[in-house]
């Protein structure tokens, strides 16, 4: 199909760009600021730095309008809390003494004060802060981020739009303040919120913006009336001020629905729509309301979460469609490239042929850019383009890498058997009681102990040839036995290895399963200054040989007490990794529980009575609309019961899940059938506990007592307070203690610390237990 030129020139941009720079040197400023190596001066230096490299290269790559406001020390959304000026109470004096420690204080707490509760951004992996609000919340503007960096960008004569969250989605997103009635509805102080919006668009349309973005992703959620009426004076009132630069008001992970005609009347300037998977549909319905007539129409065709090379063919053709249905049309990814690396030209290890179907930030850049020429001149003026691009698509659907006969027909052959345990909880819970022998209340960790420097070093120096596959080894078992001496010092009942083999989660399981491929340089932020490399599933998974016996057996001939084996479950291998897009999830999913299985059943044979399948991501990978969420949710739990169910009895199944609100999947955790789940609660104070007594859910649980995400340590009778309000929801007999999530990131002295007292806190509680 040839498309004829736009009737005026489309315009490339995005939304937002991934932070870190190539080498992370925003993660070692962070950190060195932390440890007291780095100073504030030279912290904001390389902020700035990486700030002007990152808007230089867009420009040079053709992206007519660069994003400011995006980039951020930890978090956007706290950045909006800052902006707004609604800092905890506990955080003041913290703030009022230094901006910047203050900043952090809120993000990672002190000894003395909790941070701001940390949970997933929408259906991503990465984590915001969460904005805590009440009915006394004074708001303030404090545009000085915000204006800063607009300057900085103009400074360097280029065309900048400042990207800020949304009023809407911001107090959608907030909670009740501790000590504030749980049922607080934060959205009741938009009204007092708005004025505050409208002083920052001033104050940036002062320092020259022509445009600013407000992001209101909250919008693709199904939304009562009172929400959506709310979204419709919001943008009303910010609309119909004089004194502000023009509005793009950008939704983004799925489709719009009900919100799009709000937001399609609404006396703003322009809007921005995601076009990419489920978020196609905003296509049909921009049709049915009548288009955008007199508007800009900023088109999210380039996904922006996944890393596949786009399909320019059939992108074009939408962005043709999209022509008649708005005054001009331009080009973008369907979100920040926060949520992918930054350019895959950078890795050497990938066969090039494979490399042709990868896209990370700089590579989306460059389809936007062709998209907009495309656009604006027709066709022909990308001939070549479209032509490589051809290539690489057929690349990729003829690889047999994407294709294995053996393990299509095993899943094919999987029945409802498979995913049953062969006796019900009742007569498993006897028979593994019975077995490990553990006290009320029994206390283990999630996982990761602390990965010390000495253990980073070994590994660089693996990869690096200095020392050999032996002597790497004996530094792993060093560390193993460290980790159990600890633990038994400490007097925790169920143990862990410590995973001293392990660079991540996903990415160490993926690295041995057929299917996947690992980057070198593909980082991705989590949360703050953590970021990972997600793998790549381009193909089908098997299992060629054991993954985790080896260590796990080890570490159990060290001790007699229990030792946990410990596996990442099927939805998590896929929602941390770069999944494939050219077949249903569930299919891959049950693919990757087969493998899983396969290994559950080996450390089963090797002596292990205490098997942990991680899913922290089952509630984040949950569709945004209500409607698209049964399908999901049957398919996920039958791979995790897929990967389980082939154990006797006595050996317990755990799993674990963290920082995510778990209310809206309580049936979907009983349906998993584990025998025990460990979840986030600390910085939630038991809400989880609670939830998870609601529902009536008739299995152990352990809801963490230790916040595992700040370097503070709980005294032991914080933990114990934890606990005796876990106690109030669930029984002594069906409740753990452990940490919210693995060490991995936390230092030894911390750790200690915290544990010992983490089992201090149980033997207290215990001995406040009534005789049985």
């Amino acid at each position: 199909m040839t498309t004829k030129p736009a009737a005026a020139a489309a315009r490339a941009t995005v939304y937002g760009y991934p932070r870190q720079g190539q080498h992370r040197e925003l993660k070692k400023a962070i950190e060195g600021y932390w440890k007291g190596r780095v100073t504030a001066d030279a912290l904001r230096s390389t902020a700035a730095e990486l700030r002007r490299t990152q808007w230089s290269r867009l420009a040079e790559a053709g992206v007519h309008e660069v994003p400011t406001g995006d980039f951020s020390l930890y978090d956007h959304v706290l950045d909006t809390t800052v902006m707004v000026g609604a800092i905890p109470a506990r955080h003041r004096d913290a703030v009022s003494a230094d901006r910047l420690d203050g900043y952090f204080a809120m993000a990672r707490g002190t000894q003395d004060v909790a941070p701001l509760e940390m949970t997933k951004w929408f259906d991503t992996n990465y984590h915001y802060l969460v904005p805590e609000l009440g009915p006394d919340t004074v708001f303030t503007a404090d545009s000085t981020k915000q204006v800063a960096e607009l300057t900085e960008a103009l400074s360097l004569g280029l065309t900048a739009r400042p990207v800020l969250v949304g009023p809407v989605t911001y107090l959608l997103l907030a909670k009740p303040a501790p000590g504030v009635a749980a049922d607080f509805d934060p959205l009741t102080l938009l009204d007092r919120l708005l004025p505050v919006y409208a002083e920052v668009l001033a104050d940036l349309r002062a320092a020259g913006a022509e445009w600013v973005q407000l992001d209101e992703p909250a919008l693709v959620q199904d939304r009562t009336p009172a929400e959506l009426n709310a979204a419709a004076r919001a943008h009303r009132e910010l609309g119909g001020r004089t004194d502000r630069p023009k509005l793009l008001v950008a939704s983004y992970f799925d489709r719009l629905g009900e919100a799009l005609p709000v937001l399609a009347k609404a006396p703003v300037e322009g809007l921005a729509l995601d076009f990419t998977g489920s978020a196609a549909a905003n296509l049909e319905a921009l049709a049915a309301v009548g288009g955008l007539p007199g508007k800009r129409l900023v088109a999210g065709v380039v996904d922006g979460r996944n890393i596949w090379v786009n399909d320019l063919a059939k992108s074009l053709t939408t962005l043709g469609t999209l022509l008649g249905l708005a005054d001009r049309v331009d080009v973008a990814a369907s979100c920040s490239l926060l949520h992918v690396p930054l350019d895959a030209a950078a890795e050497r290890d990938i066969d090039p042929q494979i490399l042709r179907w990868l896209a990370f930030a700089r590579q989306k850049t460059a389809e936007v850019v062709t998209l907009a020429k495309g656009l604006s001149h027709g066709t022909p003026a990308i001939a070549a383009e479209l032509a490589a691009n051809r290539a690489d698509l057929a690349s990729r659907a003829e690889s047999p890498l994407t294709r294995d006969p053996a393990v299509r027909a095993r899943t094919g052959a999987v029945s409802a058997a498979d995913t049953r345990r062969s006796q019900p909880y009742a007569e498993r819970a006897a028979a593994q009681h019975a077995h490990l022998g553990l006290p009320l209340l029994p206390t283990t960790t999630i996982g990761s102990f602390p990965q010390t420097d000495e253990l980073r070093t070994a590994r660089a120096d693996l990869r690096a040839g200095r020392i050999d596959t032996a002597g790497y080894e004996e530094r792993v078992k060093a560390e193993v036995q460290e980790v159990i001496a600890f633990q038994e010092k400490a007097g925790l009942d169920v143990l862990v290895h410590g995973e001293p083999e392990r660079n991540d989660m996903v990415q160490y399981f993926a690295e041995q399963l057929t299917g996947y491929l690992a980057t070198q340089h593909g980082w991705v932020q989590s949360y703050g200054t953590r970021y990972v490399r997600p793998p790549i599933l381009a193909g089908d998974i098997s299992r060629p040989a054991p993954m985790t016996v080896r260590w796990t057996t080890y570490a159990q001939s060290l001790t007699h007490r229990p030792v946990k084996g410990m596996l990442t479950g099927p939805v998590t291998m896929l929602a941390w990794s770069f999944v494939r897009d050219d077949q249903p999830l569930g299919e891959t999913a049950r693919q990757v529980a087969l493998a899983l299985r396969d290994e559950v059943n080996d450390l089963e044979a090797a002596g292990t009575s205490v098997v942990q399948v991680d899913e922290p991501a089952l509630r984040e990978t949950l569709p945004l609309r209500a409607a698209d969420r049964a399908a999901y949710l049957d398919w996920a739990t039958e791979a995790f019961r897929l990967s389980t169910s082939g154990v006797r009895p006595d050996t317990q199944i755990h799993t674990h899940m963290c920082y995510a609100e778990f209310g809206d999947i309580v049936q979907a955790i009983d349906d998993l059938d584990a025998d025990v789940i460990s979840l986030e609660a600390a910085r939630s104070h038991m809400q989880v506990a609670r939830e998870l007594a609601a529902h009536g859910y008739p299995r152990e649980a352990g809801p963490g007592v230790y916040d595992i995400h700040s370097p503070r340590v709980p005294s032991a009778e914080e933990a114990a307070d934890l606990l005796r309000t876990g106690l109030k929801a669930i029984p002594a007999e069906r409740l753990w203690v452990n940490p919210d999530c693995g060490l991995k990131t936390r230092g030894w002295p911390e750790t200690r610390a915290s544990l010992e007292n983490l089992v201090a806190a149980a033997r207290t509680v215990r001995g406040e237990l009534p005789a049985s």
